[in-house]
């Protein structure tokens, strides 16, 4: 992430309007809140109990003013790239790591609904037992009778990542805004900031001047997708007391990227 932004262009002020809620009279807030595997592995193997049961409690704390649906990602147990490059053969390798993500799907709904939260997983590859088919008509539906959905199995095809499949579902629900949770880092920098001193965050961005500077915000596919049909993402950082929540219900946070 290149680029020559100076500090009064990287700080210039947000427009109020656009993290606001939208103007329907009666209308909630709808977000698709997109978690890494990692997030759910707290940088390790597998999932870390005590990061899902905090997440889980600040998604549950917003479930009466927002309707919160849910992208998860699996690479704290398989990544599909990865494996491949080692010599597997790429379809199979990325529907493991789909499988991956389904399993942080029904860790993220224990603690959900120990923490009182009704809640929906509905999966891109069919497995009756532990989660709903994915049906766009139906997710929208549970949201709107505040229950959290959760989005496993990626898009069910190879070659997708899961911002691709958190764009894709955005649009699908009807959300207002995607939620790009990160790890170590708070927002989108002039450069990487654990490499460059100078590197400056900034506060709003397009996607015409992320792409004329090479700001790299999702991968490419999904930044596609946003940008051409008009979403609005918040990209901001994991760390810091209540973060997700404050996220979720449109607090100034990170780094808003609007069309």
């Amino acid at each position: 992430m290149t680029t020559n932004i100076t500090p009064t262009e990287a700080n210039t002020p947000r427009p109020a309007t656009e993290v606001e809620a939208p103007a329907v009279p009666g209308k909630r807030r709808r977000v698709l809140l997109k978690l890494s595997g990692e997030v759910f592995g707290a940088g390790k193997l597998g999932v870390d109990p005590d990061t899902i049961r905090d997440i889980a409690k600040q998604i549950a704390s917003t479930v009466d003013q927002v309707e919160v649906a849910i992208v998860v990602g699996g690479g704290n147990f398989f990544r599909g790239a990865e494996l491949s490059a080692s010599g597997m053969d790429r379809s199979r390798a990325d529907y493991m790591g789909m499988l991956g993500t389904v399993m942080n799907c029904l860790a993220l709904q224990d603690f959900l609904e120990q923490a009182g939260v009704d809640t929906r997983v509905q999966s891109a590859i069919t497995m009756g037992q532990v989660a709903e088919a994915y049906i766009p008509r139906r997710a929208i539906r549970h949201l709107e009778k505040s229950r959290v959905v959760i989005f496993g199995a990626g898009a069910g095809l190879p070659y997708f990542s899961t911002d691709t499949v958190a764009a894709q579902r955005a649009l699908e629900v009807h959300a207002d805004v995607v939620l790009m949770a990160k790890n170590g880092v708070d927002g989108v920098y002039t450069a990487d900031p654990k490499k460059d001193p100078t590197a400056v965050k900034l506060d709003h961005l397009s996607y015409d001047e992320a792409m004329a500077r090479d700001i790299r915000v999702m991968d490419q596919t999904a930044f596609s997708l946003c940008k051409d049909n008009n979403v609005t993402m918040l990209v901001f950082g994991m760390e810091g007391e209540g973060n997700v929540a404050r996220a979720i219900l449109g607090e100034d946070l990170g780094t808003l990227v609007t069309p």
